[in-house]
């Protein structure tokens, strides 16, 4: 075995460290290079978990199949990917025909779960993208097959990556504000950003579980993270007010629409290359409209959502999630019994931020290798003292730097100890997206929601 995949061997065993369930060690057989098969060929899958790890990553694994039921943008995929590998478009017959080691799900959200536990039952150990899955029901499937299961499970979480993300949780850490007692945590999708959830299958309550699930997943990992503890009850309010039904006019799709002259929120994808090469030049194969009208009469998921959650330490947490905001960007206040700290970033008349809101967006989705650094400030309020500014060196793209932080992390300097455990595996996948489900269902039976009501998980005070 190389010193390079004995690398990768015990940074897998390191993300699988955070289950609460028995681990196992990972065992990818005894190939020279990880073999890796990779289930849903859209654009987190082709670019984040494709073509950056065949341009990373070659020398310690190579795809043996990729899978898609759209023959068509597979095999673009496979092109754009840049990789040799054989195309599939049933799941089982790919896994059961290449052998793969390691299986890389990234299908739409609400069929995580099928290829989860496919791929565990078939014994590949499994990375999904977040969320985990759409409701408390597939997700204790998860769980129960991969206790029963010899293989493993993680979930591929970037933003704790990020410089600034690890900055706060340093502070946390060393109880810069005492015991923590509080949060505010407001996250803002701008109109182009947020709009796009709704043009997608993302719209739809069956397919997402929502933005509470399929977007605040991340803001509530992130959560989990920095309080170290675990969500205990949830109480939400949400509706959809401003997209759907409610829109002024619709259309069938934004290329074809009449009022194209007259709607603020109009996308020529036509002009879009990637989306177009992506998308449009396939959906005659499966039907998928990735420019959907913003305004159709089947979208039944929030666009204004707020919750309250209290955690296991009894730490409690005002959260929010805006889908229409003029600007894109998120603020976190930490009150504890020593202070507060307050964060931001991307708040536009807080810095004199040159980009406009697309390509904003757009730079934060980009895989860039190069490291072109910014300053954003951390506020540190200590009681009876004046407030300290921490400014911290971040990156806007992939994420603010997650993306090749986590990869390079599992893949490069596996052995290098992580002080702010910033590794997640399942019951982090589990926790995240059943606080997003507990909001929905709140939402519906307007009451609180006990997250042990959920699945076979008991919060605990402390995760770590």
């Amino acid at each position: 075995m190389t010193a390079s995949r004995r690398k990768f061997l015990s940074s897998i065993s390191m993300l699988a460290a955070s289950s609460a369930l028995p681990i196992h060690a990972f065992d990818f057989g005894h190939s020279q290079k990880l073999k890796v098969a990779l289930i849903g060929t859209g654009i987190r899958g082709i670019t984040f978990w494709g073509k950056r790890l065949v341009d990373e990553y070659s020398d310690i694994l190579e795809f043996v199949g990729l899978c898609d039921h759209n023959p068509s943008r597979l095999q673009f995929g496979k092109e754009y990917i840049g990789a040799s590998c054989p195309t599939f478009v049933d799941f089982v017959t790919m896994v059961s025909t290449t052998k793969p080691d390691l299986v890389i799900v990234t299908t739409k959200d609400s069929t995580h779960h099928e290829f989860i536990i496919k791929g565990l039952e078939m014994g590949c150990d499994v990375l999904t993208e977040k969320p985990l899955t759409t409701d408390e029901i597939k997700c204790q499937a998860i769980l129960d097959a991969e206790k029963k299961s010899e293989k493993n499970l993680i979930v591929g979480f970037n933003y704790r990556w990020s410089p600034y993300a690890t900055k706060i949780k340093q502070l946390l850490k060393n109880e810069t504000i005492g015991k923590l007692v509080s949060i505010d945590f407001h996250w803002y999708l701008n109109t182009y950003h947020g709009a796009s959830y709704f043009r997608r299958w993302h719209g739809q309550m069956e397919s997402s579980g929502s933005l509470w699930v399929h977007k605040a997943t991340h803001h509530f990992d992130l959560l989990n993270w920095w309080i170290d503890s675990e969500p205990q009850e949830v109480f939400a309010y949400g509706d959809l007010e401003f997209y759907g039904k409610n829109g002024p006019f619709r259309g069938k799709n934004c290329r074809s629409c009449e009022h194209t002259t007259n709607c603020d929120f109009h996308w020529d994808i036509l002009k879009d290359g990637m989306a177009k090469k992506l998308y449009v030049d396939h959906e005659h194969a499966d039907g998928y409209i990735r420019d959907n009208c913003l305004f159709r009469e089947e979208i039944d998921i929030y666009d204004k959502m707020s919750a309250q959650v209290k955690y296991a330490n009894n730490t409690i947490v005002n959260y929010s999630l805006t889908t229409y905001s003029p600007f894109e960007g998120w603020r976190v206040a930490f009150n504890g019994t020593e202070g507060r700290i307050e964060a931001w970033l991307d708040i536009p008349y807080n810095k004199n931020i040159q980009l406009g809101q697309e390509e904003l967006h757009a730079k934060e989705m980009e895989q860039s290798s190069q490291e072109v650094f910014d300053i954003e400030p951390i506020i540190v309020h200590k009681l009876w003292n004046d407030y300290e500014t921490i400014n911290v060196a971040t990156e806007k793209s992939g994420h603010g730097g997650g993306d090749q932080r986590l990869q390079d992390h599992i893949l490069k300097t596996p052995d290098k100890k992580d002080e702010f455990d910033r590794t997640a595996g399942l019951r982090d996948g589990a926790m995240s997206c059943l606080i997003g489900i507990a909001a929905r269902k709140s939402i519906e039976k307007k009451q609180p929601i006990k997250i042990s009501d959920l699945s076979s998980l008991r919060p605990k005070s402390k995760r770590s």
